[in-house]
């Protein structure tokens, strides 16, 4: 993570991940601080709350013209964050250029899925894997367009 975060400008929030965040940082009793407002943070949402957490703002807008909108100004890569749903929302849109997919190597037994399930077909073309010393395996695959 310490090479990977420098890399990002903006984070790509799904609504279910952003309420999780929030409601995790309340449980710690964590005030503020809650995203990096060094960053460009970005909620899609239907319904978007009256009040956004600082260093945010609510996306409501379609997936491909938020995607071409962003494109179009400078900055480094984009860290999509949480939601197997809005991962595929972009996937389907053909705005997803990367899987950056890091393999931790403990089974849970349950979570969000990676990608919500449609009946798709996607070729990734594998650009590197690397292997950590604690067992952690780095997948980087792109998306032919």
């Amino acid at each position: 993570m310490r090479e990977f975060y420098p890399t990002i400008d903006t984070i790509l929030w799904g609504r279910k991940t952003y309420d999780w965040l929030l409601d995790y940082y309340k449980k710690k009793g964590t005030k503020g601080g809650t995203f990096d407002t060094k960053l460009a943070n970005y909620v899609f949402s239907r319904k978007p709350p009256r009040r956004a957490a600082p260093g945010v703002e609510f996306v409501s807008e379609p997936v491909k013209a938020f995607a071409h909108r962003l494109r179009g100004t400078p900055g480094k890569h984009i860290w999509m964050m949480g939601g197997g749903e809005l991962i595929a929302s972009f996937l389907d849109a053909g705005e997803i250029d990367e899987f950056d997919i890091h393999v931790i190597p403990t089974l849970i037994g349950e979570g969000i899925p990676l990608v919500a399930p449609r009946h798709r077909n996607v070729p990734f073309r594998l650009r590197s894997a690397r292997k950590y010393r604690d067992g952690v395996v780095r997948l980087r695959y792109e998306v032919p367009r």
